[in-house]
Formats: C-alpha cells, structure tokens, sequence
C-alpha cells in the first residue's frame, strides 16, 4: 500500500538554506515551493522562530514528503508528542490552509506553532514582515 505524500509548512530553520534543513529534509523531500500562511511571526532569542496563529502574512515553503513518517522526525526537533497538553510541548502541531505568493490557495499542510503566551515568556519579537532568517543579528 503506497502512503500519501504529507505537506509541512516551514517558515525557521527546517526552510532551505537554514540551519536544519540539509539534516532534517534534504534527503527527504519531494518538492519545495514557495509559500505563505496566515498567522503571527516572531524571533526568539535563542536564534529560532516561532509562528501563532493570526492574520499578518508569514512567508516560508511547503515541503512536500513521500509520507508522514517525517512528522515522527519533525516531531522530535520541535519538542512535540502528540499526547501531551499543548503547554507542555514547545510547539504543537496543525493542520493550515496555505497559499502561493499571489495568495491563490496552495494546498492544507502541517505547521509547528506556538501558543502566544509561550511566546511572550519567551520574549518573541514580532517581525511584522513575516520572515525569518538564521542570519537576524
């Protein structure tokens, strides 16, 4: 039985040419395309992102994988188990509506994000322009 391919919405490090993409999808994925979601972007001060849902315009990629073993990998990288409450996990998982760059509807893909309040302990600094880079000073 052939699994069907899984879409991620990658918007930090796991986006290519960031820090975690060539460990944790190079090898993996089946197409990248640009992409953007709806939601708040923010840079923590440990050198990585975190998304909340919201209605600013988050600029990232939609990988595509041969299935959804990679979300048990993914998983593991974003401190999330399906089976803890959302405020023990660093981020959680879920489904998002995602759009090409002219905002026509893309495909629904999963995302990694982060409650608000987590944010906000974390000292998230909101990038209104909705994109994030490893190179931030």
């Amino acid at each position: 039985m052939k699994s069907e391919a899984v879409n991620v919405f990658v918007y930090g490090t796991l986006k290519p040419g960031e820090i975690n993409y060539q460990r944790y999808c190079a090898d993996k994925v089946l197409t990248v395309k640009r992409a953007i979601a709806f939601g708040q972007l923010y840079h923590l001060p440990f050198g990585y992102p975190a998304m909340t849902l919201g209605s600013d315009c988050v600029k990232g990629f939609v990988l595509s994988f041969p299935n959804v073993e990679v979300l048990n990998y993914l998983d593991l990288l974003e401190d999330y188990h399906p089976r803890r409450p959302i405020e023990e996990n660093e981020y959680y998982r879920q489904q998002i509506d995602t759009y090409n760059l002219d905002l026509t509807s893309l495909s629904s893909a999963w995302v990694y994000l982060m409650t608000p309040k987590q944010v906000n302990t974390f000292g998230g600094r909101r990038l209104p322009d909705g994109w994030w880079s490893g190179c931030l000073p």
